[in-house]
């Protein structure tokens, strides 16, 4: 079964990666006039990854140059504390409108 270490080329398990991927799509939909409202703020929960894989999910949203501009979101997927220099990023740029 995949242990969610990184692969032989030094990059993310692709399991991780792809879970990462996801998670920021939907972590993107939220659109950023409801998002500045609470910026910076973040979220850590334990859920599954494609295959039954038990991971955490760590999202954040802060705001990538100065307060009120575009907001950085940030979704880290590891297999639990002790792993997560091992996890899988995903970042997106919200730009303002």
């Amino acid at each position: 079964m995949n242990e969610g270490k990184q692969n032989i080329a030094g990059g993310p398990d692709p399991l991780l990666q792809a879970a990462a991927e996801e998670e920021l799509r939907h972590a993107c939909t939220i659109g950023w006039q409801a998002l500045a409202k609470v910026t910076p703020w973040g979220d850590t929960y334990d859920g599954f990854a494609n295959g039954g894989l038990a991971v955490t999910f760590e999202r954040n949203y802060i705001w990538a140059d100065a307060p009120g501009g575009d907001i950085l979101v940030e979704v880290v997927v590891y297999l639990g504390p002790s792993r997560y220099d091992a996890g899988a990023r995903a970042t997106e740029l919200i730009p303002k409108p």
